[in-house]
């Protein structure tokens, strides 16, 4: 395999994409999950398969646009998407889980519209749900070498922010902390990282990618910073892990990450049942 990937180019982009999307998805999972937000990142997805979908119609459609690369109007349609949500908050104030099943729901429509209006394109449809390796260019790449560099800015500049919303939002605007804003910026840098990984583990299976190493790592770490570095750390070797197995038995890599993914959590929660009987034993 490693020959293989010295010799082609495709193979590269994907272990290239696929080890920072195994850093920068967990890395956001985490503020993702500790401020119970998981929903939004499958609403997000719903959203950027629309935009797939209208760009793979209109690539069709339109001359002009044939050679469009999708991930453009998929990245901007999750983040159109995130503003919608955080507008939809504020209009719901009472309800704000409501925005959340309206745009998902609002992106599910829109794709299947898209879908039912254009033919052929079914192949490539199915890379961009289920993830592809092949179909990685070095333009798919940069892309996200981009984003990761934006998403890692962000969570450097705004670290002690993120963790005091995280864990007392109401602290955090009591103290002055321009809460609305930072989440704002919160929520597209998570549209961005949701469309740039659509490529590597497909657009209905990157939700998982940031939320099951974040479980995995909660089992077991004792702070935040160790939560963070483990999430990166079961990220990291799902993403390989899974890219090896698409490739020797030709499968989708976004469903061999996620059940490597879910693999690695059912192992930890074995051993911290397994670690607490023998403790309880012990005690007794």
């Amino acid at each position: 395999m490693l020959d293989a990937i010295l010799s082609y180019e495709f193979l590269q982009n994907a272990f290239a994409s696929g080890l920072i999307i195994g850093v920068i998805a967990p890395l956001l999972g985490v503020f993702i999950v500790v401020r119970r937000l998981s929903l939004i990142a499958d609403a997000l997805s719903h959203v950027t398969l629309a935009g797939i979908a209208g760009s793979l119609y209109l690539s069709q459609s339109v001359g002009a646009l044939a050679l469009l690369n999708p991930l453009y109007l998929g990245i901007a349609s999750s983040v159109m998407g995130s503003m919608l949500i955080e507008r939809l908050r504020s209009v719901y104030k009472h309800y704000e889980e409501l925005a959340i099943p309206i745009i998902l729901s609002a992106g599910i429509g829109f794709g299947a519209i898209f879908i039912s209006l254009a033919e052929g394109f079914s192949s490539d449809l199915f890379g961009y749900l289920f993830g592809t390796v092949s179909a990685v260019s070095r333009q798919d790449l940069f892309i996200v070498a981009g984003i990761a560099v934006i998403v890692l800015a962000f969570i450097r500049i705004f670290f002690k922010e993120l963790f005091v919303l995280s864990f007392d939002d109401e602290y955090a605007r009591a103290s002055g902390l321009p809460a609305k804003w930072i989440h704002f910026l919160f929520m597209i840098v998570t549209a961005l990282v949701i469309a740039g990984s659509m490529r590597i583990v497909g657009i209905l299976l990157v939700s998982s990618l940031m939320t099951i190493p974040v479980a995995t790592a909660m089992r077991v770490a004792k702070s935040f910073k160790q939560t963070i570095w483990l999430s990166i750390l079961f990220g990291e070797i799902s993403v390989l892990t899974g890219l090896v197995a698409a490739f020797y038995f030709d499968l989708a890599p976004g469903g061999t990450i996620v059940v490597t993914s879910i693999a690695i959590l059912l192992v930890i929660l074995a051993y911290r049942k397994i670690s607490l009987s023998k403790k309880r034993g012990a005690a007794a």
